[in-house]
């Protein structure tokens, strides 16, 4: 049976959004992200880490360097009970000097790709599913992959919300924090129970 997921955004929504770091000890975890993680994987859900990575495709880093970076992630998390099912990310960028990431990607969010490949592989039920972010491209990502988008206001959250609040674009879920994002997707109801 399929289950369904909260995919993450990584910089501005778990961790501290510090640029384009390349390894470990260059990221910050954001205070309410394990055990807001940890709540998740004991409701059934699956979580899955969406993230924009063009700092590969610019150079400052590595795909080795980033999938070394998201192993030392799971493995913060897990060290205090919180699974982080799945990393998937778009290495992309439109003016990379190498020609691999240099291509018109249908993986760079707001686009679905990401969240297509993840239900695929997981056997996700979308329906059932949550994006949690800090940018209205993450809430653009929710609606395109048909999950319901969460805004939290760390990160870029506060002018993303000032934006989209211009638009009428703002979505139903604005939250302060992970956490809190969290505890309002739960309130509707367990992943078992929805």
């Amino acid at each position: 049976m399929s289950r369904p997921a909260v995919f993450l955004d990584r910089d501005g929504t778990l961790l501290d959004d510090t640029g384009y770091p390349s390894r470990f000890d260059q990221v910050r975890i954001l205070p309410s992200s394990i055990a807001a993680v940890r709540k998740l994987n004991e409701a059934g859900f699956s979580t899955v880490i969406v993230t924009n990575q063009s700092g590969v495709g610019r150079g400052f880093l590595t795909e080795d360097e980033l999938l070394v970076l998201h192993r030392s992630l799971a493995a913060a998390f897990e060290a205090q009970g919180a699974r982080l099912d799945a990393f998937y990310f778009c290495p992309h960028f439109s003016r990379a000097a190498d020609p691999r990431y240099r291509i018109a990607c249908d993986c760079r969010k707001p686009l679905p790709s990401l969240g297509r490949r993840a239900a695929a592989d997981l056997g996700l039920d979308l329906r059932r599913s949550f994006m949690i972010g800090d940018k209205e491209d993450d809430m653009n990502f929710g609606r395109a992959v048909g999950v319901v988008p969460v805004l939290v206001l760390t990160g870029y959250g506060r002018e993303a919300r000032r934006k989209m609040a211009e638009k009428g674009t703002l979505p139903d879920i604005v939250a302060a924090d992970v956490g809190e994002a969290v505890d309002r997707i739960l309130a509707r109801g367990s992943a078992a129970g929805s």
